[in-house]
């Protein structure tokens, strides 16, 4: 084992995007080239692990080699290489922002450099010149802004094929969506061994000024908890009006997404497929959150409910992955972002048709966290308890509203389905809960009762 491969073997496990932690390590190897011969020199790597259990994953790590430690990269620093009777100090290179222009550089020109290639979108719509300033809340990839022009998503783990968030924006170009940051070019990497290219990164249009929507929706729920007398529609942060927007924003983008990528009438087989997947989705969440057996009769009969529907389904592309964290309010309306799915899947999974439903769930879902989280405080609180409730019931009925009054369809009629895929996103809940944040537990647990009809 090399020098890098041991700095890799230490650094890589502490990193936020790093998705095998707590899985043992059998081995590392790592190829790399040089994207940029400048100061700092600027390499690329692709990190191959091999876990005790047989898996196997590929990690995209980007560096920065300097001469001499530097203090105010010391956040940054992963170790000294040993060359040419001199070391050289490593750097996060996606946090070293004199490292970050060259991929700018790359886009706007087209390049090739070494196995990889830069696809620019358009004509002149890529800033140069400036550098990146990184991304800190995010977990599986990492972000780079570009001053108020442009944002640089690395996808960490690398695997064969066109990343659905690049395939789906690229697609929606052509519509001139408004709820959506146009793409400006993507990056993609030739698999060593032949294989399909895989997906580097994105650059898409930056909006500046915008408004997390997570954030704006649990202000709103402190508002409501604020005023002990007032209901969810009388205080002064009430939220509904810009759910009814995002149900809006949400079946227009829907509906683009049908006419520019594939769709087809789910066949009958297609039901019982997906209610057989939730069922061992299930049973596997119990083996982790045994509290689950006391719903799994009742979640089960829901799935039971989508297996002999005869509800009518045009399959196609979805967002995959939607919930409050991942839409923006600006001045104007919502723009929806990461359209790559739930990043724990396969991305062949995560390019398969499905019903937009899925999304309409995952919403619905997040409305139920936003009021309830700060619940977990206080789960003795009824009177909260009752106005969490409150607020969720009014979010949910605008978000629905707004997507049936730009769509006409009513997304959250009596559908069988609908209440599968919202059982399905909160077993998916427990089992993240009990791993991450055991306290928020009851949250999901909580939405099961209601959803298997025990509460």
């Amino acid at each position: 084992m090399n020098a890098l491969t041991d700095l890799f073997r230490e650094w890589i496990p502490q990193q936020r995007w790093f998705g095998g932690k707590g899985r043992e390590w059998a081995g590392v190897t790592e190829d790399g080239f040089f994207l940029d011969r400048g100061n700092p020199v600027l390499s690329v790597h692709r990190v191959r692990i091999e876990y005790a259990d047989g898996g196997r994953d590929t990690y995209l790590v980007p560096l920065s080699w300097r001469d001499q430690q530097s203090e105010e990269l010391e956040h940054a620093y992963i170790g000294a290489v040993a060359g040419e009777g001199q070391e050289s100090y490593a750097y996060d290179a996606m946090r070293d922002r004199e490292s970050t222009a060259p991929w700018l550089i790359h886009l706007a020109n087209g390049s090739s450099v070494g196995p990889m290639h830069f696809s620019p979108a358009g004509e002149g719509d890529i800033p140069e010149g400036l550098p990146g300033d990184i991304v800190s809340t995010e977990q599986s990839n990492t972000s780079l802004v570009y001053g108020q022009e442009a944002i640089f998503k690395l996808f960490r783990r690398l695997e064969p094929g066109l990343n659905p968030d690049v395939e789906v924006h690229r697609a929606l170009r052509r519509t001139d969506n408004e709820h959506i940051a146009p793409l400006l070019g993507h990056v993609e990497i030739d698999d060593a061994a032949g294989g399909e290219p895989a997906t580097v990164a994105m650059l898409q249009t930056f909006v500046p000024n915008a408004s997390d929507g997570w954030r704006l929706a649990t202000a709103s729920v402190r508002d409501l908890y604020a005023e002990g007398d007032l209901h969810a529609d009388e205080v002064g942060g009430d939220f509904a009006a810009d759910s009814e927007r995002l149900g809006a924003a949400t079946a227009s983008v829907h509906a683009d997404m049908a006419a520019v990528l594939p769709t087809e009438p789910a066949a009958p087989e297609w039901y019982a497929t997906v209610a057989r997947q939730m069922t061992e989705r299930l049973a596997a969440a119990i083996e982790v959150v045994p509290q689950l057996r006391e719903h799994a009769d009742g979640i089960r009969e829901v799935y039971a409910a989508v297996a002999g529907s005869s509800e009518p389904v045009v399959r196609q592309r979805v967002h995959g992955d939607l919930h409050l964290g991942q839409v923006l309010r600006t001045a104007t309306g919502w723009i929806i972002l990461d359209f790559e799915g739930e990043p724990a899947r396969p991305l062949a999974s995560r390019r398969e048709l499905d019903s937009p439903l899925r999304d309409v769930a995952g919403m619905l879902r997040s409305f139920d966290y936003a009021a309830r989280h700060m619940l977990v405080e206080q789960p003795e609180d009824t009177q909260r308890a009752y106005r969490a409730q409150e607020w969720a019931a009014r979010n949910r009925a605008a978000y629905c509203a707004g997507y049936s009054e730009a769509s006409g369809l009513d997304p959250c009629g009596d559908s069988p389905l609908l209440r599968a895929f919202e059982a399905d996103k909160a077993v998916y809940e427990c089992v993240y809960e009990a791993r991450n944040r055991p306290h928020w537990l009851m949250i999901p647990l909580q939405s099961l009762a209601r959803l298997a009809g025990r509460d």
